[in-house]
């Protein structure tokens, strides 16, 4: 059990709380590990050369990436005013794709017998950082 009053507990917890620019899409119907090869491919790169590979990249978790980089580059250049971040100065510092629910489906089979198809989500986060 947390120590304190609620409202001190989330005053520590807010002051902890990371403030680099990010996005993230909830929810995405790629799985996890598919995602993964396309985030691994970006991770530490300049945001010129990981809109690069992303464009290019013929994988479908590479149109998601690409839309949700796009977005933490403009939450950066405009959530951030006292920061005043520039595009060209950004590199992607975490990337990382998290378990969503699965949806089960069921495909009939022979005999009578039903197989499960399970159809997984994942929550991809991209945190840039100035260099």
């Amino acid at each position: 059990m947390a120590k304190g009053h609620r409202s001190q507990i989330k005053r520590e917890r807010n002051e902890k709380k990371d403030t680099r620019p990010s996005a993230k899409l909830s929810y995405a119907r790629v799985s996890v590990q598919k995602a993964c090869f396309v985030l691994d491919a970006i991770r530490g790169k300049d945001v010129q050369t990981a809109l690069g590979i992303v464009t290019y990249n013929p994988r479908y978790a590479s149109s998601l990436v690409k839309k949700l980089l796009e977005s933490a580059i403009a939450n950066a250049e405009n959530n951030y005013p006292d920061k005043n971040y520039k595009a060209e100065n950004l590199y992607v510092a975490e990337c990382f794709a998290n378990k969503g629910p699965t949806m089960k489906r069921i495909q009939p089979r022979a005999q009578g017998r039903a197989y499960r198809i399970e159809k997984r989500m994942s929550h991809i986060t991209i945190v840039l950082d100035e260099k």
